[in-house]
């Protein structure tokens, strides 16, 4: 597997090898030696699976809060996504700041985001499927969102926000200037 860093220290790209022939492919999509052996630890509780129907579906930016934050292994089981993670931890050298990444079925890459980071995607064909791993349980009570179209942020989405898909939650999320973050930075 290779696994690439972006330019967010421990938000990385991980690349499963892909092996075919005249039926399709076969890919080992997560192993925990292999990926514990590149720096990367993970105990995985839960795993999801989304599909948004609609080209420029827009889900997130989410975050779960402390005590039960959640690391995330995202990747794209069908169709095409653009998929952003944003520093959220008080006191980083690159708060605020974000990360993006083409997630596809055909491309097969994954991202892993670590708690105390935003995350969030754009649908880019109709009926992508999201499936993720989470290292904690989904709590209600700890669920929280930052607006997406922030321009503090500026994450560059690929669309026009004016014509985003969203959730209510979403829509009415608070923007990045009036967010608390519970996160800290620890060096």
């Amino acid at each position: 597997m290779q696994v690439t860093e972006t330019s967010l220290p421990g938000v990385v790209i991980l690349a499963p090898k892909r092996f075919g022939d005249s039926r399709g492919w076969f890919s080992e999509v997560w192993n925990r030696s292999t990926l514990e052996k590149a720096g990367i630890a993970a105990d995985f509780v839960q795993d999801n699976h989304s599909c948004s129907r609609d080209v420029g579906t827009v889900r997130g930016l989410h975050f779960q809060s402390p005590p039960h934050a959640q690391a995330k292994l995202v990747r794209c089981g069908r169709g095409r996504v653009f998929d952003v993670a944003v520093d959220i931890r008080k006191g980083s050298p690159t708060f605020g700041k974000w990360t993006g990444v083409e997630l596809s079925a055909e491309n097969g890459l994954q991202l892993m985001i670590p708690a105390g980071f935003l995350h969030g995607f754009v649908t880019r064909e109709p009926d992508s499927e999201l499936l993720y791993k989470c290292t904690d349980f989904y709590a209600p009570d700890c669920d929280g969102a930052v607006r997406f179209d922030d321009p503090d942020l500026a994450i560059d989405w690929g669309i026009d926000p004016k014509t985003a898909i969203l959730s209510d939650k979403d829509a009415g999320a608070p923007l990045f200037r009036n967010f608390a973050t519970p996160f800290r930075y620890e060096a």
